[in-house]
């Protein structure tokens, strides 16, 4: 068989053809769905250069599908979350998250076009707005997945994020435990003081019980059983846009470390009872707000709703700034409630709670985490604690 030639009598090749007004098109077959496809180009040389990277996506077994290479990152990840097992609270989150910082930039590029550095731009532009470092790995490991399943799926090559990260952002500030002073100093100034020592009973509780404060705002009368003095964490309390604006949700705990039983102390169990009184003085002892089948929770406003997570953040930087006011020449650390939960932690190492119990009061997952705390109260007052310790034992070297 003779070979064809075009215009300029140059050889076609297989599925090339020369059109009558001088354009030059390439005819091949998707070897996924079967159908036929065109390419076309003003010359041979340019036609040339198509065919190339439509054979080397063949090759690849990368999908040639027009509407595929159209796939933005934003569709990307939303094709993501659909494969993805998760509550409704942690959906939300990353959706929030990729709103926030990824949608408007590039969200809206087209897969097949991103590269390492439009990813690396991103991070950079992050770091310098002021995130910290696990806000851009937490960003990172959204965006990372999202391009590696397009790979998989063969509409992309190579993952452009897969070798990008680094360590971008502000390294996160140390977690800081109230010292046992300022911990008293805060109670004492919270009992009585009048604008606030009607949240005496809430910080009790936090500061007995290291609690999370969904965890916090999510108990209600049923958790808390008084003849056996035990707290019964089984679920938190958030309020997030779901898709249809802010509402309050019940979630559970995202591991099974999360649902515990913890005992009462003394101090905790007369909170709950000073915090009983307080509802029933204020008429919402048996407040009728109802989330998710959770009704009569404990910590609640003056509507009769239970609080917000970040009404209690709020409410004790109030209190560290009422402090500071009273007391201008000796600054209150600021605090929050991990600051709370943090500080019955470093109480309970330094008392030497079994790792392993201290574990499962706090719901860590890892061991590791609690071994942290324990890290940092060694590095500090337990070095020279456990030196006296060894001087009272009297022991001849």
């Amino acid at each position: 068989m003779a070979n064809r030639k075009d215009s300029r009598n140059r050889v076609l090749r297989n599925g090339e053809t020369e059109r009558k007004d001088g354009r030059y098109v390439y005819r091949y077959t998707d070897q996924k769905t079967g159908k036929r496809k065109n390419i076309y180009a003003k010359d041979l040389p340019e036609l040339r250069e198509k065919e190339k990277a439509v054979n080397a996506d063949i090759n690849d077994n990368i999908r040639t599908d027009g509407n595929l290479k159209k796939l933005t990152v934003n569709s990307l990840f939303q094709n993501y979350l659909e494969t993805k097992e998760i509550s409704e609270s942690t959906l939300a989150g990353y959706r929030s998250t990729w709103k926030n910082h990824v949608e408007d930039s590039i969200g809206q590029y087209k897969a097949v076009n991103v590269l390492p550095s439009d990813i690396k731009k991103l991070y950079s532009g992050l770091s310098q707005k002021g995130l910290a470092k696990n806000s851009i790995r937490r960003i990172h490991n959204l965006i990372r997945p999202a391009l590696e399943m397009a790979v998989d799926d063969g509409i992309i090559r190579r993952n452009p994020a897969k070798s990008v990260w680094k360590d971008y952002g502000r390294e996160p500030e140390e977690k800081k435990a109230l010292t046992v002073g300022q911990q008293k100093q805060l109670m004492e100034f919270v009992k009585s003081d009048s604008r606030y020592k009607r949240y005496y009973p809430m910080l009790t509780v936090m500061l007995g019980t290291g609690v999370r404060c969904g965890e916090l705002v999510g108990l209600t009368w049923d958790d808390v059983d008084m003849g056996k003095k035990e707290i019964h964490i089984r679920h938190t309390l958030i309020y997030k846009n779901f898709g249809n604006g802010m509402e309050y949700r019940i979630s559970t705990p995202k591991t099974k470390s999360g649902i515990r039983t913890i005992p009462m102390s003394d101090k905790v169990y007369n909170a709950f009872i000073q915090q009983k009184q307080l509802n029933a003085m204020s008429g919402k002892d048996r407040n009728s707000f109802e989330v998710g089948g959770c009704r009569d929770f404990i910590f609640i406003t003056r509507t009769g709703r239970p609080f917000l997570m970040t009404s209690v953040n709020k409410l004790l930087a109030h209190i560290a700034s009422a402090m500071d006011m009273e007391n201008p020449g000796n600054p209150f650390p600021s605090i929050s409630a991990h600051t709370m939960r943090h500080t019955f932690c470093t109480r309970m190492a330094e008392n030497r709670m079994d790792i392993k119990v201290l574990q499962k009061v706090m719901g860590h997952a890892n061991v590791t985490i609690t071994m942290q705390t324990y890290t940092h109260v060694a590095d500090s007052s337990r070095i020279r604690d456990e030196f006296d310790r060894i001087d009272e034992l009297a022991v001849d070297f």
